[in-house]
C-alpha cells in the first residue's frame, strides 16, 4: 500500500497570515488544524504528495493532471505578492497515472493546461506544510463534471499507478465544505448547507469514506458545497482499506464550512486474490499467456466442472474498470476448464476496445468468471428480470449478448436496446430473443 495517509483540507487564503492580516485567528481551530497535518506529514516523510484541488485546472468531462517538471505560484491576487512557492512535480508518477488511464479508457491526463500557475486550493495546504517539510514532490489533479463514481475511480487508478512505483505517497484532499451557511457568507443562507456540512462530517467521522458516494447530486449543488469531489477521489486512493480517522477542527466561521482530518490505512479490509478453483484457473491462464505469451497448458480440472460444457465469459476488471471481457455463448471446446482457459487468454488480448494487458498490471486485476445455463427461447420481455436473466437477441446472423445484473442497467428495455445494438440490429428489424442465468465466480 503506497499511501501513508489521507488528508482533508480546506484552503481559504485568509488563513495565510500575510492575507488574512490577522484574521485568520477567527479560524484558529483550521490553523491547528493545518498545523497537525503538517507535522504528521513531516512525520511521515512522504516522497511524493498527491493533492487535488477545486481550483486547479477543470473540465466537464476531463481530469486534468498538472504537466511538466516544475511549477510557481504567488498570493498576488490576494493581495499578498511576497508570499510564492515552487513545486518539483513527481512527472514519473503523473506518467504512470496517465499510462494506467490511457489503458483503461479513462478520461484522465496531462493535455489541456490552461495557466500552469499554482492555485490557490493547492498553495493554502502546501503553505503549511512546507514550514515543516519540504523535501517531497507533488502531484496536482483538478476535478471534473464527471460523476462522483468517476472520481472515486479516478483515486483508485492513482492508487494503482503509485502502487506500482512502490511510491511512499500521502493524499491532500483540499476542499472547503458548504458556502451558503450564513446569510453573511458568500452565497447567503440555505438549509442544505448545514445539512451538507453535518452529513459529510458525520461520513468522515466514521472514515468509512466510500459513503461520500451515495450523497445526491443535486443535494451537492444546492449545498453550494466545494471539496466534495476532493474528497471522492481521495476515498478512491483507499478503497477496500480500513481507516482511522482522525477529525481536528470543523468551523463555518464565515460562512463556509472549513474542515480538517487525518485518515491513517490500518488494514485491508479485501483481498485481490480469490480462493474460487474458477477463478484460479482463469488467474493461472492469464498469467501464463501475459507472461510468456503462452496458452496454458498443464493443468488440473477442477471437481466441480469435471466432465462439464458450457459457455463461459472471463471478466477482467482493473481499479474497479472494466479492462477486457471475453466469452462463449455456447460451449465451443472440449470440456467448460478449456472454455475458461481459453477465453481467459481472449479476455486480455483480443478485446477489441482494450490494447492487450501487459505484466506490469497482472498485480491489480480483478478477475471474474460468469458460467451460462443453456439459452432458452423468449416470446417477449416480460419474462425477462434484469437482475436474474441475461439476454440475447438475434436478427439473422447477427447475435448480440448482455450478461445479468450489470451497474447501470436497471429496465429490461435497456437490456434489450444494449444487446441490439451491441449485434449492429436495426430499430425496424425483426428479431428473437432468448434468456439465459449466469453462475458467478469471483
Amino acid at each position: 500500500m503506497s499511501f501513508l495517509a489521507g488528508f482533508m483540507l480546506p484552503h481559504p487564503p485568509l488563513a495565510v497570515p500575510e492575507v488574512g492580516g490577522g484574521d485568520e485567528k477567527m479560524i484558529q481551530p483550521t490553523i491547528d488544524g493545518f498545523v497537525n497535518i503538517a507535522k504528521k506529514i513531516a512525520e511521515l516523510q512522504p516522497e511524493t504528495i498527491i493533492l487535488t484541488s477545486p481550483h486547479s485546472v477543470m473540465y466537464h468531462d476531463y481530469f486534468h493532471i498538472s504537466p511538466g517538471r516544475s511549477a510557481k505560484g504567488s498570493f498576488s491576487s490576494f493581495r499578498a505578492p511576497q508570499v510564492s512557492m515552487s513545486v518539483d512535480y513527481d512527472d514519473e508518477l503523473v506518467r504512470a497515472i496517465e499510462s494506467r488511464a490511457k489503458k483503461l479508457q479513462f478520461p484522465a491526463g496531462t493535455s489541456g493546461e490552461k495557466d500552469p500557475k499554482l492555485d490557490h486550493g493547492t498553495m493554502v495546504p502546501l503553505y503549511y506544510v512546507n514550514q515543516y517539510y519540504t523535501d517531497y514532490r507533488l502531484v496536482r489533479i483538478g476535478l471534473s463534471g464527471l460523476s462522483l463514481e468517476a472520481h472515486y475511480q479516478l483515486g483508485r487508478i492513482i492508487r494503482t499507478a503509485a502502487d506500482s512505483l512502490k511510491r511512499r505517497c500521502v493524499f491532500l484532499a483540499s476542499g472547503d465544505l458548504s458556502h451558503c451557511q450564513k446569510e453573511s457568507g458568500p452565497y447567503g443562507f440555505k438549509k442544505e448547507g448545514p445539512e451538507y456540512d453535518e452529513k459529510l462530517m458525520a461520513v468522515m467521522e466514521g472514515g468509512d469514506l466510500k459513503k461520500l458516494l451515495v450523497f445526491d447530486e443535486e443535494f451537492l449543488e444546492l449545498a453550494e458545497e466545494c471539496g466534495h469531489r476532493s474528497f471522492t477521489i481521495m476515498a478512491g486512493a483507499f478503497d477496500g482499506i480500513s481507516l482511522k480517522p482522525h477529525i481536528l477542527s470543523h468551523e463555518a466561521t464565515f460562512g463556509v464550512g472549513y474542515g480538517t482530518g487525518i485518515f491513517i490505512p490500518e488494514k485491508e479490509e479485501m483481498s485481490m486474490s480469490s480462493d474460487d478453483p474458477l477463478v484460479k484457473l482463469a488467474t493461472a491462464s492469464i498469467h501464463e499467456y501475459v507472461n510468456n505469451k503462452r496458452v496454458l497448458k498443464d493443468y488440473e480440472i477442477p471437481d466441480v466442472i469435471k466432465g462439464q460444457r458450457a459457455g463461459a465469459f472471463v471478466s477482467v476488471h482493473e481499479s474497479g474498470m472494466l479492462r477486457g471481457c471475453i466469452g462463449t455463448i455456447c460451449p465451443v471446446r472440449d470440456t467448460l476448464a478449456e472454455e475458461i482457459v481459453r477465453n481467459a487468454v481472449s479476455a486480455v488480448s483480443e478485446d477489441p476496445r482494450f490494447s492487450p494487458v501487459t505484466p506490469d498490471e497482472l498485480p491489480d486485476l480483478e478477475i471474474n468468471v460468469d458460467i451460462l445455463t443453456e439459452p432458452e427461447d423468449i416470446s417477449s420481455m416480460d419474462e425477462l428480470d434484469v437482475k436474474k436473466y441475461g439476454v440475447i437477441v438475434t436478427s439473422g446472423y447477427k447475435r448480440g449478448l448482455l450478461l445479468p445484473d450489470l451497474e447501470g442497467v436497471d429496465l429490461v428495455i435497456e437490456q434489450v436496446l444494449i444487446a441490439k445494438r451491441k449485434a449492429g440490429i436495426g430499430d425496424r428489424e425483426p428479431y428473437t430473443m432468448q434468456r439465459f442465468e449466469v453462475i458467478r465466480h469471483v
